[in-house]
C-alpha cells in the first residue's frame, strides 16, 4: 500500500514556473515560492540546494509533500532575446 505521505504529494506543482515571495537559504532553510496553478495561484514552501534571493524565477523540480517543493533557478530560454544566425561561430 505504501505510505501515506505520498499521497499528499502535490505532484501537480512539478514542472511549473513561480517566483520566490521569501528567500530560500539553502540547506539552513526554506523559503515560499508562488505557483499559478488549478486556474489560481498558491504558496509553497520551496526549499533549494544554494540560498535564492527573494523575487527569484524558479521551476518546481521535486514535491517533497504536502504544499512542500524543492525548486531550482530558471530563466526563460525564450526570455532570452533573438539569436543571430551564425552567432558564435568562428
Amino acid at each position: 500500500m505504501g505510505d501515506a505521505r505520498q499521497w499528499r504529494r502535490d505532484v501537480h506543482s512539478v514542472g511549473l514556473v513561480g517566483v520566490l515571495t521569501v528567500g530560500t537559504r539553502g540547506a539552513a532553510g526554506a523559503g515560499e515560492v508562488l505557483v499559478k496553478v488549478r486556474g489560481g495561484s498558491e504558496t509553497f514552501m520551496a526549499w533549494s540546494d544554494q540560498p535564492l534571493p527573494r523575487g527569484t524565477t524558479v521551476l518546481v523540480t521535486e514535491s517533497r509533500g504536502e504544499r512542500t517543493v524543492d525548486v531550482i533557478e530558471w530563466s526563460s530560454p525564450w526570455e532570452t532575446g533573438p539569436s543571430e544566425p551564425g552567432a558564435g561561430e568562428e
